[in-house]
This record gives C-alpha cells, sequence and structure tokens, in this order.
C-alpha cells in the first residue's frame, strides 16, 4: 500500500512555522526504512498495512510531544500484491506523456 499523509501540529515557532515539528514526523518516517517521498504537501510511504500505519502512529505521536492537538488527513492507495508503486504509478504517467 502507499499511503500519503500530512501531519499540522496546531502550534508552532512564534512566526507561526511548523518546519521543526514536520522535520521531526518526516525523520520517522525516513529512518523506518520504508520507501518514501515528502513533498510540500505531504508524506509518502510504501509497504505493508501493520508496518506503514506504524510508522504514521509514531511521526504523529512525534509531533504531539510538541503540540497539545494533532491534525491528521491521510489517503490510501491499498493494492495487495503490488510493490514499488511509488515510483512505478509515476513512471508509467511520464512514459505516456513523453509519447
Amino acid at each position: 500500500m502507499i499511503v500519503a499523509f500530512s501531519i499540522s501540529p496546531t502550534s508552532g515557532a512564534d512566526d507561526g512555522s511548523v518546519s521543526e515539528a514536520v522535520a521531526e514526523a518526516v525523520r520517522v518516517v525516513r529512518e523506518s526504512g520504508l520507501p518514501n517521498e515528502t513533498n510540500a504537501m505531504f508524506t509518502n510511504i510504501e509497504g505493508e498495512w501493520d508496518e506503514v500505519m506504524a510508522v504514521v502512529k509514531r511521526a504523529v505521536d512525534v509531533v504531539a510531544a510538541t503540540s497539545p492537538r494533532v491534525g491528521l488527513v491521510l489517503k490510501a492507495d491499498i493494492r495487495p500484491g503490488h510493490t514499488g508503486e511509488l515510483t512505478g504509478k509515476v513512471e508509467r504517467v511520464e512514459r505516456l506523456l513523453a509519447d
């Protein structure tokens, strides 16, 4: 499965930035060893249901340690038997665009 998720702490630095809390969440994802990528809006992670959800929970927990309230947006593509789709989906679209 691929999960795209975004974690939003309710409080951040004096200037409203939440970058430090988000960086800690992304660190959890990267240290998981699962295929992942981060963009301006979401972090995507690929793996089996239990391992992906465990990483998402750890990422939420690390943000919750410094924020009294945490928002989570999560979208999942559940497709048993398929791996490598984090890059594979994009590669198929790019091939079609190149034609």
